[in-house]
């Protein structure tokens, strides 16, 4: 789909040229969005996938597609009288057959169009899928979740009761928020801009992460920081907690304050995986 996306590109980019009110008469605006959005939906345009290495590379195409999906669209009415909503015509909720076998439950769950959603994936209420976000094969997204924009979820992630995973549409070239097959997120965590949970990882209620984290290994007694051109990692396997740390200065030592610090405390073992195995007949 490389070839057709980059034919699809240049289309967009040059309708994004144009001014808004010449945008809206171009008769060709309309579907060629619809095009956009069907690669995104179908998973055959990314934000952010991962090469042979392991490294994750940034598609800027796509975003520079979602927003141009912002500039074509107009402010109108959605949704009905027991839930209207106002926003751009380009963007409405989508819709799942049964055979796609995605499990929307009742109760005020939303996913945008533009967003991939794969198959065994099921989003308990009320929780929120936004543009450009890819959610791979059985992962459970559960009440009060959010996953942002050009966010790229993997297989069988468990994203728990109010987890924030954080939107990245701008600029174009930064990393989305990315977090790997078989991890576990655990309730109020956050995960933010510049920050990729590897693969298995596990965070522990209330973790917040974001790419100016300093995340504490005690195992291998050491610090994690981003490095000046790429995101925060959270290794493999890793097990967070939410931490503290003394805040620095006289003034702080004095009152004792201290400041949040992300912590690995150990990394999966056989006691790990007997609490986090998922279940198997949720995704079925």
């Amino acid at each position: 789909m490389t070839d057709a996306l980059t034919q699809l590109m240049a289309d967009i980019d040059r309708l994004s040229a144009l001014s808004v009110e010449a945008l809206q008469g171009a008769a060709d605006a309309r579907a060629t969005f619809e095009r956009f959005l069907a690669l995104l939906e179908s998973g055959h345009a990314r934000a952010a996938a991962p090469a042979a290495d392991g490294r994750w590379q940034v598609d800027a195409r796509v975003k520079r597609g979602v927003l141009f999906g912002f500039k074509l669209g107009r402010l109108v009415e959605m949704g009905d009288a027991a839930l209207p909503f106002v926003d751009k015509d380009t963007y409405p909720v989508r819709s799942f057959a049964p055979t796609q076998r995605v499990r929307v439950v009742p109760g005020g769950s939303s996913v945008r169009r533009g967003a991939f959603v794969a198959s065994g994936v099921t989003i308990m209420p009320p929780a929120f899928v936004n543009v450009g976000a890819y959610v791979d094969e059985g992962t459970m997204i559960d009440s009060h979740a959010l996953v942002g924009s050009c966010a790229q979820l993997g297989k069988r992630v468990h994203l728990s009761a109010a987890a924030q995973i954080g939107g990245v549409l701008e600029p174009v070239g930064a990393l989305p928020v990315i977090v790997e097959d078989d991890c576990f997120i655990g309730g109020n965590c956050g995960v933010y801009e510049g920050t990729i949970v590897r693969a298995r990882a596990i965070l522990a209620a209330g973790v917040v992460l974001t790419r100016s984290s300093r995340l504490f290994d005690l195992v291998a007694e050491r610090e994690i920081t981003a490095p000046a051109d790429g995101p925060l990692e959270v290794p493999a396997g890793a097990v967070v907690v939410a931490g503290s740390r003394p805040a620095s200065g006289a003034w702080a030592n004095e009152r004792g304050l201290q400041v949040a610090a992300p912590v690995i405390v150990k990394y999966r073992d056989e006691k790990t995986e007997a609490k986090a195995t998922l279940e198997a007949a949720l995704r079925a």
